[in-house]
């Protein structure tokens, strides 16, 4: 592997992947439903919590895609935490909670000509029009960082990001540092209390002598201006804020106490008038001709603005059409937005060097001569996997259509027309370029189909994965050691003084490797008290925390907090996951009837801890370990100890709220009915788990009687 950091890799498609959604069985449909809540939640919190995506906004639309073209074929599958009803990440804690007074929903989008006009019809179906041309306001799709501004009186009382859509973080002394947003509303008209709403950004000047100062310091660059200016907002010292010149349009409003305006256009000029910037190239536009025109005009306009946009926004002008066309889901009817292309250029290719990741899957990357595409040089790209290089019959040598899709990751498209080709097709390599040369396997479907990815079976004995899996054990959201982050990590790996998790916590009692330590430069007496300090504070871990941790293929952060209130304690768990490597059928069973675990989990599960050097691994860090186990669930109740089922539609409740509620009462919640179930509570249409219970005689309630059961 080369000494230079590759891109990061898109994620393993599960086997089921390469199907269409119709021709999926229901246990794969649930199976990949659970892998994408996981993949996307996990993106999620990469773009709006750490500023670090490492997807293309393409390619993650195609996940979300995916994700909604299962859920229309399975209905009763979709769960509410499902990621079609999600709107960015959760907040992060170091920020105080803002519950916005209106929700901060997102738009659908639209790729083509065909689903712009899609959109037209449909507005005008709802809203009985016939033929009648709508009018609508085409507006810039700002890159930025979706903010809300509370005003009451004319002051600004409250600023928050937009969290989750419902909650978003608290940041109102930030957003008092920016120019553009005013401490007080000018002019008159405004509501007594509104929430105005818009996009903070850094221009291109901006951004660029922005990373320029943070290179020539020796600071981390950001590999976007979205990503700098979400950095920049989201700090807890002010005056960082204040340093970044970030700016800020509006271009509409959540709660208002009373209505300003009949149309979209009309609302944007009493901003203006109030005392903020919005978009100038915002046009009037009438019926789809008005909106491929907008949409072709931003395409010409877009490399010379000062600011990123990805796309336009088409809203419905007339403020009571909104009203009357409304929402659906977690999208307003009356809106969408219609995305650019990736942009192109062509260079030549190279080389072909592999990347190995945390679970041994292997990247081809394409070292590149260096091209200007997307704002940026690039001399790397993803390559997928091999199936993609012989489908595309790239070759070392070959002038290759190089896209940088949502400027992020740069991907090659293949072979440039009427170009030279290079000598010979690419032979991917059969064995891992680390040191060992493990052999690469290709994985099966339960039919025997082979999937498009190939790993190294070395697992921890690959250095390439062990470093990988080390990097992910002190990630945030596993162990979070304090002091020891990605580049301490490495460096210490290199030094063989970490080669596996529970050398970690060794090393905060080896007195030679920390003496080793005082020798390295930034190391002082300080440096080397806070590192074991950081490390002895995380020797008592959560149970979820720890099984996320282990780096179990397919376990995220949600299936691992299912695994810790599945199992309560480590002792249990690992027993039960050393029954599960068995082929135990009853450990399986008990296992795949925890709630959103299936197939996918249980061969991961079965796969990992039936290697040794993983089971060793995994004993030696128990052994450094005071493991907590999950909240015991309450044995008062009359549900305590029972499995429950949810299926159909529930009327009071949404379902997360439903499992959780079965949970706090000594409940655990299963996702599939079998003879260990003791109650399924049945909702309008209910399906083949109500059947399911027919037949193994259990009991089945409506949600009323459920209700009734737990007093509640």
């Amino acid at each position: 592997m080369p000494a230079d950091t590759p891109p990061p890799s898109s994620p393993a498609l599960p086997p089921s992947r390469g199907k269409g959604a119709s021709d999926l069985t229901e246990a794969e449909a649930l199976d990949e439903l659970t892998v994408l809540a996981d993949e996307l939640a996990a993106h999620d919190i990469r773009y709006y919590q750490d500023e670090a995506p490492t997807v293309s906004d393409a390619e993650y639309d195609v996940l979300k895609r995916r994700n909604e073209a299962i859920e229309a074929v399975f209905p009763h599958l979709v769960r509410d935490n499902s990621p079609s009803m999600r709107v960015g990440a959760a907040r992060a804690e170091k920020f105080s909670p803002v519950e916005h007074g209106v929700p901060m929903l997102s738009l659908d989008n639209a790729f083509s000509d065909e689903e712009a006009a899609e959109f037209d019809a449909r507005v005008r179906r709802f809203l009985k029009l016939g033929e009648e041309e709508v009018a609508y306001t085409a507006e810039p799709k700002i890159d930025g960082l979706s903010a809300s501004l509370r005003y009451e009186d004319g002051r600004l009382v409250q600023g928050a990001t937009r969290g989750d859509g419902r909650v978003g973080e608290d940041v109102t002394e930030n957003f008092r540092t920016i120019n553009d947003i005013p401490s007080r509303l000018k002019g008159f008209g405004w509501p007594e209390v509104i929430e105005i709403r818009g996009e903070v950004y850094l221009g291109h000047a901006d951004f660029a002598a922005l990373n320029a100062a943070a290179e020539a310091a020796g600071q981390k660059t950001y590999v976007n201006a979205r990503n700098a200016a979400s950095g920049s907002l989201r700090q807890l010292d002010a005056r960082i804020t204040a340093a970044r010149p970030l700016r800020f349009f509006a271009y509409t409003w959540g709660l208002i106490s009373a209505p300003f305006a009949q149309t979209q256009g009309e609302a944007l000029a009493m901003l203006a008038e109030w005392g903020f910037k919005t978009t100038p190239q915002t046009q009037a536009v009438k019926g789809l001709s008005g909106l491929l025109r907008a949409y072709a005009d931003f395409s010409k306009q877009r490399p010379k603005l000062t600011f990123d946009i990805d796309g336009v926004v088409y809203k419905v002008d007339r403020l009571d059409w909104q009203q009357r066309l409304g929402f659906v889901s977690r999208s307003p009817r009356w809106a969408i937005a219609r995305k650019f292309p990736a942009e192109q250029a062509t260079t030549v290719l190279r080389a072909i060097d592999l990347q190995v990741g945390r679970t041994g899957a292997i990247t081809p990357v394409a070292r590149l001569e260096p091209v200007f595409v997307g704002g940026v040089t690039v001399e790397n790209a993803t390559l997928h996997n091999a199936d993609e290089i012989a489908r595309k019959d790239i070759r070392v040598g070959d002038t290759v259509i190089l896209q940088r899709a949502g400027d992020v990751i740069p991907q090659v498209l293949g072979p440039a027309p009427d170009t030279p080709r290079g000598p010979e097709p690419y032979a991917f390599p059969t064995h891992c370029p680390c040191p060992l040369h493990t052999p690469l396997a290709r994985e099966t479907t339960a039919s025997g189909a082979e999937t498009v990815v190939r790993r190294c079976t070395g697992e921890f004995a690959c250095p390439f994965q062990r470093i990988e899996h080390l990097k992910h054990f002190v990630s945030r959201r596993a162990f979070d050691i304090e002091g020891l982050g990605e580049k301490q990590l490495v460096a210490f790996y290199e030094e063989e003084l970490v080669r596996e998790p529970a050398d970690i916590f060794r090393l905060a009692r080896d007195e030679a490797k920390l003496a080793s330590l005082r020798e390295r430069e930034g190391y002082g007496e300080v440096s080397i008290r806070n590192l074991v300090a950081g490390i002895e504070a995380r020797r008592t871990i959560a149970l979820d925390r720890f099984i996320y941790g282990l780096g179990i293929r397919h376990v995220g952060e949600t299936t691992a907090m299912t695994l810790a209130r599945g199992y309560l304690t480590a002792e249990a768990f690992l027993a039960a996951m050393d029954k599960v490597a068995d082929r135990d059928p009853e450990a399986v069973e008990e296992l795949d009837a925890l709630d959103q675990v299936g197939a996918a989990v249980i061969e991961a599960a079965a796969a990992y801890f039936a290697a040794d050097h993983n089971r060793r691994i995994v004993a030696a860090l128990v052994g450094e370990l005071d493991i907590q186990d999950a909240l015991a669930p309450k044995t008062d109740t009359a549900v305590a100890g029972k499995t429950v089922v949810f299926t159909g539609s529930l009327e009071h409740m949404t379902r997360d709220e439903a499992k959780a509620q079965a949970e706090r009462l000594g409940a655990k919640v299963s996702g599939s009915v079998s003879k260990k179930t003791d109650l399924v509570v049945a909702g309008p249409g209910a399906g083949s788990k109500l059947k399911t219970a027919a037949e193994l005689g259990i009991q089945v309630l409506t949600e009323d009687e459920w209700l009734a059961l737990v007093g509640a």
